[in-house]
């Protein structure tokens, strides 16, 4: 890879101007595109729905928008504060195999019991 390359990857292509004629074309096709999906999706008629609502209650349009970003905000800081102040159990790799040793020493110092309920033993259950 070139030096050239690298500008490119590194501060990508030059931005096409929607008035250049070498762009003019792609540009025409990339709205109508977008436009179709908009129209297919319905998503223009939510936006002009929202844009209506937005220009007959000003207010509470902005209220709406900001508290929800001051909630979402507030959320992230509970969140960010919920996983700093949470110190989970260390145990080392030693402590570890001592528990499971300790457990399979259990289950084979327990001695075994029979079970009165099946069938196979011969004799009914007690009640």
């Amino acid at each position: 890879m070139n030096i050239k390359g690298f500008r490119r990857m590194l501060f990508g292509e030059k931005m096409p101007d929607r008035n250049d004629p070498k762009y003019k074309e792609r540009y025409e096709r990339d709205i109508d595109a977008g436009r179709r999906f908009a129209k297919a999706t319905r998503i223009d008629k939510a936006a002009a729905k929202v844009q209506g609502f937005a220009n007959m209650h000003r207010t509470l349009f902005l209220v709406i928008v900001f508290g929800f970003a001051i909630c979402g905000l507030t959320w992230n800081i509970y969140r960010l504060t919920v996983v700093y102040r949470h110190h989970p159990t260390r145990r080392t790799a030693t402590e570890m195999q001592d528990s499971v040793l300790r457990e399979r020493h259990k289950m084979l110092s327990v001695p075994h019991v029979r079970r009165f309920d099946t069938k196979e033993s011969g004799t009914e259950r007690p009640e």
